[in-house]
């Protein structure tokens, strides 16, 4: 005689986990569609379709397409700047006075490309999304004026703190074209691939974030050290 087990049923989930699970589908569909086609490219119900769920569930969580564009672009920003805060302040913290632009610079980069490294779809999506909006005039300043100055701030103040002898000028710029180099990298085009022959890869993240301490801090020692003149208006202005 044979003996028959039952097979144990799966728990049973409550309705915060059903409702959890729905939101990250949802959130990780429109992400994944923001990144490729934009804000104005996309639709509640290629969201929907993406996701597996009808299109009033959408509508029921996020109410529209900008509030979903919202939730959606500040779910890992507060992971990345939990992050990069915490960097910044544990260099200050262990360095003190003996800071350093290149240490400065690893601590507010690597959190980002540390997450990047590892080919996580999700995050490779967040990435391609966070340049699209750092690129975009009309509604991308506004966006991230509220998710990440707090944390840039922080970082030019370190800088100053480093280099008090810096117009304050001059240390915005710096961060204007650091945030260049660092939006063109998160978008992973595929155009240094192309460039190089392949020798380079846009996907190699932890190699762009070394690449980019080094040549940052030979950028800001440039600054510190002028052999000639570069910001004849903050010139005009001493």
């Amino acid at each position: 005689m044979t003996t028959s087990t039952a097979r144990p049923r799966p728990p049973i989930k409550s309705k915060a986990q059903r409702r959890e699970e729905a939101m990250n589908r949802i959130l990780d569909a429109a992400e994944a569609l923001f990144a490729r086609d934009g804000l104005h490219g996309v639709t509640l119900k290629a969201v929907a379709a993406e996701a597996g769920v009808d299109t009033a569930l959408v509508h029921y969580y996020f109410e529209d397409k900008t509030r979903l564009f919202s939730a959606t672009f500040g779910r890992r920003a507060e992971v990345v700047n939990q992050m990069r805060l915490d960097s910044l302040n544990r260099y200050e913290a262990e360095q003190g006075e003996a800071m350093t632009v290149r240490g400065l610079l690893e601590s507010f980069l690597k959190p980002m490309f540390m997450l990047l490294e590892d080919g996580d779809p999700a995050w490779l999506n967040y990435a391609a999304l966070v340049a699209q909006v750092n690129n975009t005039p009309v509604w991308g300043g506004d966006t991230m004026h509220q998710h990440f100055d707090p944390v840039v701030q922080r970082f030019i103040a370190l800088l100053k703190r480093i280099a008090p002898e810096v117009p304050e000028r001059q240390l915005f710029w710096f961060y204007h074209l650091l945030s260049g180099a660092l939006t063109l990298s998160l978008a992973q085009t595929g155009r240094i691939d192309v460039l190089s022959g392949g020798e380079c890869r846009s996907s190699e993240m932890l190699a762009i974030c070394e690449a980019m301490e080094v040549v940052f801090t030979g950028g800001f020692e440039a600054i510190r050290h002028p052999s000639t003149s570069w910001d004849t208006a903050a010139k005009g202005k001493s």
